[in-house]
């Protein structure tokens, strides 16, 4: 690694924070391969001239960025070496313009602790794999249509940003991918924080979506972790699933109109998230799904919905407004879950094509009002050890596959409804064709499971709700 010297004596050493923005002009080296800038031709050069390694840090203020963007173009570090770009200060430098950060043809880059004000997307490309957007904070134009972050490119890594304050149409985070049918691969999203989009419209406001109608099939790899939304409103789905093959776990959604919607695809796993209020929670179409160990309540929808289609089953074949339609939910397994207090508590719908083969096992579903279980036409469901409580009716629950008995459930202060000794929940569960170690809290499972997502401790839990402490530019 070279070390590169750009202006000498006493400011050599100095904190980026304690060197005046004019003095920054040409850059001040700080250590091998550590190279401080204090304007946007600078930063431009240093990153033109960067190797595998080197950190480039930009002075906090705020820059006006020109029309032609900051290039990173043939830019290549390894993942071992990465090339690092990084405000001096998380939220330091405030990025203003057209565009921030354009990238072409590059990778193992890192970009780190910028405030994001562009006007149009910030996007990874296909040809730019490895991607880190780590620490920033994404305030982008507040403009009808614009999403803010897409991605093309495999292996990009999201993780503890600030995504918020939108109230027009548009999506905070994109997955989708070269051509018109390949999804980006192995994405992952984590302790990010989505809050306060307060979009009013039907569709069009999620906060994170992966895939689209025409990529369905395809399987992305995608894991979304970790992160709190709070008031998202801008659309029924939060994190929209529109491909195959990915994973929904440990992630909390309060107090918003969006839930979890698996809308397109097979083979994706919703497991140990926490919804706690708003409206939606958990909805599913496809085949091959696995939701288990969630806790979702006083939503005033429906806190799940086993899908019916307008298709049976989507095809490589169908046209571009058959894919749109809805895939009818098949051979999923429902286990697991706590459900209390929503409104509607385990729902279906009315189209075409019911759902069939879904396994509903061990779930405690608890309400003082209303229905419990609202499916309409269903085929071949398998039905164990579930738990119903409250003075909610039964419904279509079919005879055999639950009991009516108190879980003995305490809210505890972090709003999760969790197991208390001597609770028949504990040692009960019925459905033995799953393998579950954990329950929601990050306890083991043992023996024969406790049903319902929490199993019984005496223990601290090791994952709790996610707290804006936990998620964001200064998470651990």
């Amino acid at each position: 690694m070279r070390r590169r010297t750009f202006l000498k004596g006493t400011m050599i050493g100095a904190a980026a924070g304690a060197v005046p923005v004019s003095a920054l002009t040409q850059g001040t080296a700080f250590a091998a391969g550590t190279v401080t800038v204090g304007t946007i031709p600078a930063l431009q050069s240093a990153i033109d001239a960067a190797v595998p390694g080197d950190r480039i840090v930009l002075a906090d203020g705020t820059y006006s960025v020109p029309s032609t963007g900051i290039r990173v173009t043939d830019k290549r570090g390894t993942a071992g070496a990465p090339i690092t770009i990084v405000a001096a200060g998380r939220g330091g430098a405030v990025l203003d313009g057209t565009v921030g950060f354009v990238l072409s043809r590059s990778s193992d880059i890192t970009i780190s602790g910028f405030a994001f004000r562009q006007t149009t997307t910030f996007a990874i490309p296909a040809d730019c794999p490895r991607i880190r957007l780590t620490r920033n904070d994404f305030k982008l134009a507040d403009k009808d249509g614009l999403d803010w972050l897409t991605i093309r490119g495999d292996d990009a890594k999201i993780d503890r940003n600030r995504f918020h304050d939108r109230g027009t149409q548009g999506i905070f985070v994109v997955v989708d991918g070269p051509g018109a049918t390949a999804m980006a691969q192995r994405t992952q999203i984590l302790r990010n924080h989505f809050a306060d989009h307060s979009y009013a419209g039907d569709n069009g406001g999620e906060s994170i979506r992966i895939g689209v109608s025409q990529r369905a099939l395809s399987t992305a790899n995608a894991v979304v972790e970790y992160n709190l939304f709070e008031r998202c409103d801008g659309d029924p789905e939060a994190i929209s699933v529109k491909s195959s093959g990915n994973t929904i776990r440990y992630n909390t959604l309060r107090s918003g109109r969006g839930g979890i919607v698996l809308r397109h695809g097979n083979g994706s796993a919703v497991e140990g998230n926490h919804i706690l209020g708003g409206a939606n929670g958990i909805r599913l179409y496809g085949n091959d799904h696995r939701v288990v160990n969630n806790h979702v309540s006083g939503t005033t929808s429906r806190g799940i919905v086993i899908g019916s289609g307008s298709t049976r089953d989507h095809t490589p074949d169908e046209t571009g407004e058959e894919r749109r339609g809805n895939d009818a939910c098949d051979r999923a397994v429902i286990a697991h879950n706590t459900l209390v207090g929503n409104t509607k508590t385990l729902w279906g719908e009315s189209r075409t094509h019911e759902p069939r083969d879904v396994v509903v096992a061990d779930n405690i579903l608890v309400a003082s009002t209303g229905t419990l279980v609202g499916l309409n036409a269903t085929s071949g469901f398998v039905w164990r050890g579930n738990i119903l409580w409250g003075a909610a009716a039964d419904g279509t629950a079919p005879a055999g596959g639950f009991r009516r008995v108190d879980p003995l459930l305490r809210q505890d202060a972090d709003g999760v409804y969790r197991l208390t000794a001597g609770s028949p929940a504990v040692d009960a569960a019925a459905y033995t064709g799953l393998t579950l170690t954990e329950d929601a809290d990050g306890h083991p499972r043992t023996g024969t499971r406790d049903v319902g997502a929490d199993e019984y401790s005496t223990l601290a839990p090791v994952r709790r709700p996610l707290t804006p402490a936990d998620v964001g530019p200064n998470a651990s």
